[in-house]
């Protein structure tokens, strides 16, 4: 017997394939998964055992517990939460670009299907780029924006802020939540990527989550 859908997911799902579309048509491989559960089940799916994975600073990567299980499921893992010193992280992000898979979410994907991050370090953006075999987003459907300019706007106005409260950044944001568009030393909107198009094809995969994930 099948169940009738709520509103709020019918429209998720035809959004969600609306975003897959235009992600396709960008060279990008694409999924919707109605949870996080399954999010980990196709992200298992898509990776070896044994591959080598390592990721960024996300919270979405955390928060659905994906470190722990891909260590319980045999996978080759450089966590950079396990280094002791500023060195051994450096030896981490270097890591990062011979790996066989690279896991990030994203600040903010407009409609059309850009995808906008903004990075204090820049190694995130820098794998994204380049080096990793493969690199996957996982993103909750409330990243999503309706065109770059308020992708963009979400990942200075909301992401980044609330980061710098997270990494206790001594930002003007820091203290009143608001972007000033800052050149504070301690900034992490030092990078800012725009990811047009997957290159080479399909070396990225999105899967969009019908969850609210990260910041």
């Amino acid at each position: 017997m099948s169940t009738k859908q709520e509103p709020k997911e019918k429209r998720n799902e035809l959004f969600a394939a609306k975003i897959i579309k235009n992600l396709q048509h960008r060279h990008f491989d694409a999924y919707f998964c109605k949870t996080s559960e399954e999010a980990k089940e196709k992200i298992l799916e898509l990776m070896p055992t044994g591959s080598s994975v390592t990721w960024g600073g996300s919270m979405t990567i955390r928060d659905i517990g994906l470190p722990k299980l891909l260590k319980q499921q045999g996978y080759n893992v450089i966590d950079r939460d396990e280094v002791n010193t500023e060195e051994e992280k450096r030896i981490a992000y270097l890591k990062a670009f011979d790996c066989d898979f690279y896991l990030s979410s994203v600040n903010a994907i407009s409609e059309d299907g850009v995808i906008v991050n903004i990075d204090g370090n820049g190694n995130r953006v820098a794998a994204i780029t380049w080096g990793p075999k493969k690199v996957i987003f996982i993103v909750g459907m409330n990243k999503i924006t309706q065109n770059v300019e308020t992708a963009l706007s979400r990942a200075r106005s909301i992401a980044a802020p609330i980061n710098c409260m997270r990494f206790d950044v001594k930002t003007p944001c820091h203290t009143d939540g608001v972007c000033h568009q800052c050149n504070s030393p301690e900034s992490i909107c030092n990078y800012i990527h725009f990811l047009r198009n997957s290159h080479p094809v399909k070396r990225h995969t999105v899967i969009l989550v019908d969850e609210i994930l990260g910041y």
